[in-house]
């Protein structure tokens, strides 16, 4: 008798377990169960992450269109580095948030960007993120110093020392790369924040000319992000300069399928292939596999690239020249639209195999003061005299395939 109503209790028991499984069930709180088992582990604590030695600074806005539309969420800058664009974020339908640039946490960002050694010119700032590239953009050439640690430039009979990336004769990406703000300020507004950074370089250390004060600000809203960086000459003396932002932006599906839309332009031919300069030449692109001015561009399939594009021509109806970056798999694109005047290049590095493509708009050519170019070429490079301003603008637009089609129609 006991071991049946043993056997009675241990039936009822797992019966009532049972029921009791399936309601919850029904209810669905096996399903959150399983949803928090899926949640984003927590954030990092950015409170001891000080590239560059200055606190970082976040631009967040929430998400609006839940989800049926792309949409921009936060923007993380870094003061410390020359206001390098460390990363992005966008929620996309149906893949929730997304990092748009190519870049470590920020932990390791810390640990990468030191100043010291392998980015002694702050090199590693156009390895990650989207970086300001002042007082010129992409590559100088010139003659290397007896210790391979500079190169010597001439413009209008002046000699500029250049610090290079170690051994050699080309000096990347400008000097803001490592340089900390001399001030900041930051509004929330509506849809967004904006933020404002200053930067007082005086004469680069030693490597330019006059005494140049610069001024950033990146405005966030969720379709568009505008960007503004201003160089003043507060100096007695005229001085060449140069601006881009080399932003590289993540590849997230079959880079294959990737499309790229760019404005119509020449490309420059490069002279060789292990420097990547440019011998002077310009090609046109028509027909050519580097032809990406159709209305939705074309595909990148296996094709790597390291141009530039110049004698940019404005589209009707656009507020400057456009290239586009279409991911036809997750039904995104992003729009860059360059909206001052002096910006005469856009150069995309997109290497066969990597997970990023960067798409640099830049007042000048590569080599901007070489011998290479015919003469009267205008190489990009902006004169400002004693008290004068220059301004770089780009606005970068996140738009959904889909809509964007059927108001092309």
């Amino acid at each position: 008798m006991r071991s049946g109503m043993l056997t009675m209790i241990v039936l009822t028991l797992v019966l009532m377990t049972l029921a009791f499984v399936w309601h919850e069930h029904r209810l669905g709180q096996f399903g959150q169960f399983k949803r928090g088992l899926k949640k984003k582990p927590l954030q990092e604590d950015t409170s001891t992450m000080r590239p560059g030695g200055q606190d970082v600074i976040q631009l967040q806005r929430s998400e609006f269109s839940v989800g049926d539309v792309p949409e921009f969420l936060s923007a993380t800058l870094l003061p410390g580095r020359g206001m390098n664009v460390l990363q992005i974020t966008a929620s996309l339908p149906q893949k929730g948030e997304v990092s748009l640039l190519a870049s470590p946490s920020l932990g390791d960002a810390t640990r990468l960007m030191t100043g010291r050694n392998a980015d002694a010119t702050g090199g590693a700032s156009l390895t990650m993120g989207g970086a300001i590239e002042l007082p010129w953009a992409g590559q100088i050439t010139g003659m290397a110093s007896a210790d391979g640690q500079n190169l010597t430039t001439v413009w209008h009979g002046l000699h500029l020392s250049l610090p290079t990336a170690g051994a050699g004769t080309t000096a990347t990406g400008g000097l803001l790369l490592k340089r900390a703000s001399a001030g900041q300020s930051s509004n929330v507004m509506p849809d967004g924040g904006e933020s404002r950074v200053s930067f007082h370089a005086g004469d680069f250390d030693g490597h330019w000319i006059s005494q140049t004060d610069i001024s950033t600000t990146v405005e966030l809203s969720g379709r568009a992000i505008e960007m503004t960086v201003e160089a003043h000459n507060r100096g007695t003396e005229a001085e060449p300069m140069g601006i881009g932002w080399q932003p590289r932006f993540a590849i997230l599906g079959d880079r294959a399928q990737e499309m790229l839309r760019l404005p119509v332009a020449e490309r420059v031919e490069i002279a060789n292939l292990r420097s990547g300069l440019p011998s002077g030449k310009l090609l046109p692109v028509t027909g050519t596999e580097y032809d990406f001015t159709g209305r939705n561009g074309a595909r990148l399939g296996s094709l790597s690239l390291a141009d530039s594009f110049v004698h940019l021509k404005t589209a009707f109806l656009d507020n400057g020249p456009v290239v586009e970056l279409r991911d036809p798999e997750n039904n995104y694109g992003l729009r860059i639209t360059a909206m001052t005047s002096n910006i005469k290049a856009m150069r995309v590095d997109a290497p066969a195999g990597a997970n990023f493509i960067s798409i640099d708009p830049e007042f000048n050519f590569d080599d901007p003061f070489g011998h290479e170019w015919a003469k009267g070429e205008d190489t990009g490079m902006v004169i400002l005299e004693p008290g004068q301003s220059v301004q770089w603008k780009i606005r970068l637009e996140i738009f959904s395939l889909m809509q964007n089609e059927s108001q092309q129609l």
